[in-house]
């Protein structure tokens, strides 16, 4: 199974990129953020041929139900800032009639995983975001309208690009702070970072067996 592992930043799986002697694992860094995620991922797609792409980070959780550290996976993306202010409202893209709900390769408006559930971690539902939420009236707004567990900045990217290249995919996100008014101070990426390196080791060595 030849598998390519997808992070934002080096720091984010360095010490399993370290680790990694397999052949058939590659490793792309795109850069933060959606635009630079969907660029790098589309131009290594159309040059190599993969099995799986494992799209690997840390994000934001928006409930406490979900434990600093915990790593979970994310079953279905969307993005909550494609569409158009109306006043203190947001219309979504397909509100607005710009795309229909279940256009590929959207499903009820969502990105959803059909491959979802291979890690056996806790799914998730998460939206992608160019700005991270904190203040407490945009935070209930997107909780309202989307209903999300956890955000990052390239999930709904990664998923968009492997769903229309038709290829396997699966992303695993550890919980490094909560959505809430900007509080570094409660925030432990260091735990989040070794807890999701020590679970894409774990995934990959698994994946690697049952292939």
């Amino acid at each position: 199974m030849r598998i390519l592992v997808v992070a934002s930043t080096k720091a984010e799986i360095e010490t399993f990129q370290a680790q990694i002697t397999d052949s058939e694992i590659d490793i792309l860094i795109t850069g933060v953020g959606m635009v630079a995620t969907t660029y790098g991922l589309t131009k290594v797609l159309s040059q190599n041929d993969y099995d799986l792409v494992i799209n690997a980070g840390i994000a934001g959780a928006f409930f406490k139900k979900l434990a600093i550290g915990e790593v979970v996976e994310v079953r279905s993306e969307q993005f909550p800032e494609i569409g158009s202010e109306d006043d203190n409202s947001f219309i979504s893209i397909f509100e607005l009639g710009l795309l229909g709900k279940n256009e590929f390769p959207f499903l009820k408006g969502k990105l959803t995983n059909p491959d979802a559930g291979i890690s056996n971690l806790t799914l998730v539902e998460g939206v992608t975001v160019n700005k991270v939420h904190g203040s407490q009236l945009s935070i209930q707004k997107v909780i309202k309208q989307f209903s999300p567990d956890v955000e990052s900045m390239e999930g709904a990217a990664v998923s968009y690009v492997c769903m229309q290249q038709q290829i396997k995919f699966i992303q695993i996100r550890a919980i490094s702070n909560y959505v809430e008014k900007r509080n570094k101070s409660a925030w432990n990426i260091p735990l989040a970072v070794r807890n999701l390196n020590i679970m894409l080791q774990k995934l990959v060595l698994n994946l690697r067996v049952e292939s």
